[in-house]
């Protein structure tokens, strides 16, 4: 999950924003997704709900805000959350968290886990679902076909979580993926589908997808062997973070991993996790 920056001018705005509106806003977005927005994103607030606002045929965030305040439909809600949200991913992003995956972090769990030959790995923040997909092709290359491996991916954004469960991408979005793994895993479309990708049963039979609130109870208990929870949390204030890292940290296995994205940290954030190298963490003894 990522977030960029829309300027708009107030002067040119077609709709009333007010600070109290915006104030409003931030702290709904806090208490449902743990999202924690500056003041220097109201801009981007404006800009991102104000389609919201024209599908309503509304003319001023007063009016959208009383909407989210009164409605007892979910629907709008949802919609109001994935505006908000934008997710930026790729196939093997900070490509240096596979590597680690497939020379360190999956022998010794292939290890530590073979008796069972088993094996759960949570993409916590899986937006489109480039992320769990390179999850799989690196597990499919590194463990025998009989282990039992389930990969959940989850986002907040339900759009999102559709288009990854279709697992169907333009040419461009696998641009930097090997030639062997493009042709291993993908499969080329033809007639309608010309210049799409799908990925192959095998990977999509790895994973199942769900829409989920990281704020709220979660529907599983684990435990997981890895759990990947890249460039979400630093929209999250502190005190959130604090608390999200210790559900983590109680629903993975006895040394298991966690991997963050490249700008975020547990450093005053939690005790629970040993720093590894490169934002990898791994469960404390």
């Amino acid at each position: 999950m990522n977030m960029q920056a829309t300027t708009v001018e107030r002067g040119t705005r077609e709709f009333n924003f007010s600070d109290k509106d915006f104030r409003y806003i931030k702290k709904i977005v806090h208490e449902h997704s743990g999202i924690a927005l500056s003041d220097a994103k109201q801009d981007l607030v404006y800009g991102r709900l104000s389609r919201r606002l024209r599908h309503h045929g509304m003319t001023s965030f007063r009016d959208y805000c009383a909407l989210l305040t009164d409605t007892q439909d979910d629907t709008e809600f949802g919609e109001f959350i994935n505006a908000i949200t934008t997710n930026l991913t790729s196939f093997f992003r900070e490509n240096h968290h596979f590597e680690f995956m497939a020379g360190q972090a999956l022998p010794a769990l292939m290890e530590a886990n073979r008796v069972s030959r088993r094996l759960r790995i949570w993409s916590a923040g899986c937006s489109t679902g480039e992320e769990p997909y390179s999850i799989a092709m690196v597990v499919a290359e590194q463990l025998p076909a009989d282990w039992d491996v389930r990969i959940l991916a989850t986002d907040l954004d339900s759009s999102v979580v559709e288009r990854a469960a279709a697992a169907v991408y333009p040419l461009e979005r696998v641009e930097g993926v090997t030639l062997e793994r493009k042709r291993r895993w993908m499969m080329k479309g033809g007639g309608g589908q010309r210049g799409l990708v799908r990925m192959r049963d095998e990977l999509r039979d790895m994973i199942t997808f769900n829409k989920l609130n990281l704020m709220h109870d979660w529907p599983f208990k684990g435990p997981f062997d890895l759990i990947l929870c890249r460039n979400v949390v630093i929209y999250f204030d502190k005190d959130t973070q604090r608390v999200l890292f210790e559900r983590f940290a109680n629903v993975i296995n006895p040394r298991g991993y966690l991997f963050l994205g490249h700008s975020e940290t547990l450093h005053n954030v939690s005790t629970r996790f040993d720093l590894l190298g490169k934002t990898v963490y791994q469960v404390s003894a």
